[in-house]
């Protein structure tokens, strides 16, 4: 008979092995159902692949473009098949690193696909595991436009990180957070890069004011920006692509389609176990990540608004408590930052200007260009800036974004100072060490009321 466990995690991604070390932490005999490699599509087709190439291409554009910076380097190539190589051996080791931790706290690793039984149980490969909890932390999958299938030179983010060769010519559609990652990554390549969006800016999701930075950035690297465009007329052959964006037609070597995601659940069997949906096909949850069926929780990609791995992190964590009866504190999604690994780096969290003014809150703002502090011209990073969006009355920070080259590092500290209630006037006074850029967090808070030192 198949072993029993106290905590069943299906899916070991970022949520998924997060919880289930949780959960043995806690002394709970618990168990990972996995069908593919340990850290799931974000450790190994998402997240760390992407991150990887991106910084290759970092290293490459200051490599090819360092005249200013007094580096003057000849003769610098991208060997393709090394980048692709570094790429899959950053993903193995940290695969290697997640299994060793399963290993050392005795997490079982059942191999195959996890799906639910009418008593919430899991059932894998016919052999049926008993289940004190399960924790759903499947993630989701790619998805076309209408119209259009994966496959040949029509491929979805995974397939744009591992392309057998550097294309000369690639069309993104979606500028969201990967959307604009893979865009940036090959125009710094040296690829021709079109990037198509169908809202009315890149980074839909994000300040207006920091997408308009990035915007100017990339046509800077020589990205071809398409906005408020419909994708028409996709014709994928065996050596390219046509496509019709707005008025304007184009052929390319590949086209991504990075426009959205779905939960993916098809293999779960949630009708049978009772877990309810949502109408956007998202579970059901209530704040401790419990489903309709009390047994199941469910977290990440599967649930929410935001498809961040980071959060998917901490909810497992926050379900393994919940169902050990442990104490625990429900996540906050609007403290869940945003970080998108594109040149210039967005990182944001709260709301954005329009966002807090559709609210009808009463607001101030700060706004504060990073090339206003000395590290800027030091560390050439001149173009970004940080946004503080504050309440008139209290000095709550609603929202605080940066845009900026170490943007993914600055914002913990405007999370952090709103998750203990801090508001931009504490903020003005804390020190900051010289030189960094985070001095332009402290202008920024400044800047609210008017009295930013270096603008």
């Amino acid at each position: 008979m198949p072993d029993s466990y106290d905590v069943v995690v299906i899916g070991g991604g970022p949520g998924g092995y997060v919880a289930a070390i949780r959960a043995a932490q806690l002394g709970r005999r618990t168990a990972v159902v996995e069908r593919d490699k340990p850290g799931g599509r974000c450790l190994n087709y998402a997240c760390i692949p992407a991150k990887t190439v991106l910084h290759s291409a970092e290293l490459y554009d200051h490599a090819s473009n360092g005249t200013e910076l007094g580096i003057k380097a000849d003769g610098v190539s991208i060997d393709w098949k090394a980048l692709g190589a570094r790429r899959a051996k950053v993903s193995e080791t940290l695969a290697g690193g997640v299994k060793m931790l399963w290993d050392k706290n005795r997490v079982a690793l059942i191999e195959g696909d996890g799906s639910l039984t009418a008593e919430g149980n899991v059932e894998v490969a016919g052999e049926t595991y008993e289940a004190g909890a399960v924790v759903l932390a499947t993630g989701s999958v790619a998805l076309p436009i209408p119209g259009v299938e994966f496959g040949g030179r029509v491929v979805d983010t995974w397939g744009a990180w591992s392309l057998p060769e550097q294309p000369k010519r690639i069309a993104v559609i979606g500028a969201g957070a990967s959307g604009a990652e893979i865009a940036s990554a090959y125009g710094r390549f040296g690829t021709e890069v079109v990037l198509i969006e169908m809202l009315d800016q890149i980074l839909p999701a994000e300040d207006k004011d920091m997408a308009k930075v990035v915007e100017r950035t990339f046509k800077k690297q020589g990205i071809t920006i398409s906005i408020g465009a419909k994708v028409e007329s996709v014709e994928a052959g065996k050596s390219s692509v046509k496509l019709k964006h707005g008025d304007t037609e184009v052929e390319v070597d590949y086209l991504c389609i990075a426009g959205g995601r779905a939960p993916d659940t098809e293999a779960l069997n949630l009708g049978e176990a009772g877990v309810e949906l949502e109408e956007s096909g998202k579970i059901k949850v209530n704040s401790y990540q419990r489903t309709s069926n009390p047994k199941v929780y469910a977290i990440g990609d599967l649930v929410g608004t935001k498809a961040l791995a980071h959060k998917a992190s901490e909810e497992g964590v926050v379900a393994v408590e919940h169902a050990s009866g442990a104490e625990t504190h429900p996540i906050d999604e609007s403290l869940v930052a945003g970080a998108t690994f594109c040149q210039p780096q967005v990182a944001s969290v709260g709301m954005t200007e329009a966002q807090a003014k559709e609210a009808g809150a009463d607001i101030k703002v700060g706004r504060f260009k990073l090339g206003g502090v000395g590290a800027a011209a030091v560390y050439d990073d001149r173009d970004g800036m940080v946004k503080i969006v504050a309440d008139s009355q209290y000095g709550e920070i609603l929202g605080a974004h940066v845009v900026g080259n170490r943007a993914c590092d600055m914002i913990s500290e405007l999370v952090d100072t709103m998750a203990l209630e801090g508001g931009y006037q504490e903020l003005a006074r804390i020190i900051h060490p010289h030189p960094t850029i985070s001095e332009a967090v402290l202008d920024a808070a400044r800047a609210v009321d008017g009295w930013a030192i270096h603008q």
